[in-house]
């Protein structure tokens, strides 16, 4: 098959597994052992997939940079720094986030099982991604979770009242397994939009919702220049004080409790690196005296989805809903990836040494 531009807009749409397959080729090609490139090739694609562009294929040039930088670590491994029964501390080592997360999660995971409980404090991964995943991980395997997530020295979020960048992103992720249907899963960041969206429509060259950003004198600013180009604004915490209040604690109990680090004068980073810690609770459903939690839950979703609906809306959703429809269209007529970010990984793929023609064959379009 001969690579073509099959655009839609300022969109090219590249089929997942083809678009699987680059990101593994990548990644080895600059180093990574195959599992390691995997799994981050199933992270980023799944995000795209999901509608999560922001945290999908369009970070891989970031990520070479930091590699770049020294500060991404290739072929690193969850490390068990302390194992308290139900609490277990977990170094990243800076190594990919796709791996000591995954793996994080899996010994969390098991340890719930064992035990009924297990906290996991993870620390000093470079960038985790889609917090999502986890949850779904851990859902997958029959467990509550719920997540809380510092990005460890890269302020971008105003602090409620202020207009100076003092906190990251800070997402939360919390996520319910159901028997034979798709889990609960809520995940959002606690900036009134991601970081990545605001990549994503500086290279679109859309605005973003108003409330979301404000420049460096403090006004609001529907243009993502303002946080990408100098001099500098930040965004917004969702909701006010409460999504600032929430963006606090997160920092605290992923940074600190994690026996990483929080945001602060003298851990600012100065190069792209993403360093992230996270707070994880994994509980197993059969710890509980609740018999009949299942039926419960489906209860009240049944409540909800009964409820009379607002002019111009099909259906009630539920969290992780939205994120299960993009997947099934984008799985079926490809993954839209908008012509600049295509140009910036294609240039990442170069600067491993792949060829104009091996990424063409790879993902099915000429190179950017």
């Amino acid at each position: 098959m001969n690579a073509k531009d099959i655009s839609t807009g300022t969109d090219i749409l590249i089929d997942a597994t083809r678009l699987h397959a680059l990101v593994c080729a990548l990644w080895e090609q600059a180093g990574s052992e195959p599992t390691e490139a995997r799994l981050v090739a199933d992270h980023l694609v799944q995000a795209n997939l999901s509608g999560h562009d922001s945290h999908g294929v369009g970070m891989i040039p970031r990520y070479l940079r930091s590699l770049q930088d020294g500060e991404l670590k290739l072929n690193m491994h969850a490390q068990i720094a302390r194992d308290a029964g139900a609490v277990l501390t977990v170094e990243g080592g800076r190594g990919f986030g796709q791996v000591v997360a995954h793996e994080a999660m899996q010994a969390g995971i098991a340890r719930a099982a064992q035990l009924g409980i297990c906290a996991v404090g993870l620390r000093n991964a470079h960038h985790i991604g889609r917090i999502g995943h986890w949850a779904e991980q851990c859902a997958q395997a029959g467990m509550v979770s719920f997540h809380f997530v510092n990005v460890a020295g890269d302020p971008l979020v105003a602090a409620f009242g202020g207009i100076d960048a003092r906190i990251g992103t800070n997402p939360f992720c919390a996520a319910f397994p159901r028997a034979g249907k798709p889990p609960l899963v809520l995940d959002f960041a606690t900036s009134r939009i991601a970081f990545g969206k605001t990549r994503v429509a500086y290279n679109k060259g859309h605005q973003v919702p108003p409330d979301s950003l404000i420049d460096h004198a403090g006004q609001p600013s529907n243009e993502p220049r303002v946080v990408h180009e100098d001099p500098r604004g930040c965004l917004l915490p969702f909701g006010g004080h409460k999504g600032y209040g929430m963006a606090a604690l997160c920092e605290i109990l992923a940074g600190a409790l994690s026996g990483g680090f929080t945001t602060h004068e003298d851990t600012l980073m100065t190069n792209s690196a993403i360093i992230n810690c996270m707070m994880s609770v994994i509980v197993s459903p059969a710890a509980f005296d609740a018999p009949d939690a299942q039926g419960e839950a489906d209860a009240f979703i049944d409540w909800l989805k009964a409820s009379r609906r607002a002019q111009g809306v099909d259906e009630v959703l539920l969290p992780g809903e939205p994120e299960l429809a993009r997947c099934a269209e984008r799985s079926a007529h490809g993954t839209p990836v908008d012509k600049a970010t295509w140009k910036q990984i294609s240039d990442t793929a170069r600067a491993v040494g792949m060829t104009d023609t091996r990424i063409g064959e790879l993902a099915g379009v000429a190179a950017g």
